[in-house]
């Protein structure tokens, strides 16, 4: 079971997880960076208070195993970003009791709507959001690289 604290995303450690998702999406998709002018924006802006919120996910050891955020969108609609989980602590369903408290805390900041993205080399991401409830809609946030866009309702 993991315990989450709420994290800038340009402190530390969510910063470090930051910088492993950034380099593994570059590998996955040659050169991509996720930062880039193109891409929907998910900084500490976007993800800060009062409308989005960040957080660290610590194992039983107290190490930094995975991340992800909360973004308003509109009306009551937010976007799940940046989920991530360290490769060393994959397999053993973080990324599913991850993506449980951020939509817990997408209910918190009253959203009614969360949606988010991934690509097409990210096809376990996808399955796994499937399996969670999410529907597929229509590109919500113009990521030219994302191949699926899901939505679920919280309430």
């Amino acid at each position: 079971m993991l315990c989450f604290e709420t994290c800038s995303v340009d402190a530390e450690p969510a910063a470090r997880l930051l910088q492993a998702m950034r380099e593994e999406i570059a590998a996955l998709y040659e050169g991509l960076d996720l930062d880039g002018a193109r891409m929907p924006k998910a900084g500490p802006v976007e993800m800060g208070p009062p409308g989005g919120t960040f957080i660290v996910g610590f194992d039983d050891e107290g190490a930094a195993v995975c991340c992800g955020g909360v973004k308003r969108l509109s009306g009551d609609a937010c976007e799940i970003k940046r989920m991530f989980v360290v490769e060393a602590a994959r397999g053993r369903g973080l990324a599913r009791e991850l993506l449980v408290e951020l939509e817990r805390r997408a209910r918190e900041l009253g959203y009614g709507v969360v949606r988010l993205d991934t690509g097409p080399r990210q096809p376990r991401s996808q399955r796994m959001y499937e399996r969670a409830g999410y529907v597929a809609i229509e590109n919500f946030n113009g990521n030219p690289m994302a191949s699926y866009f899901g939505e679920k309702r919280l309430r």
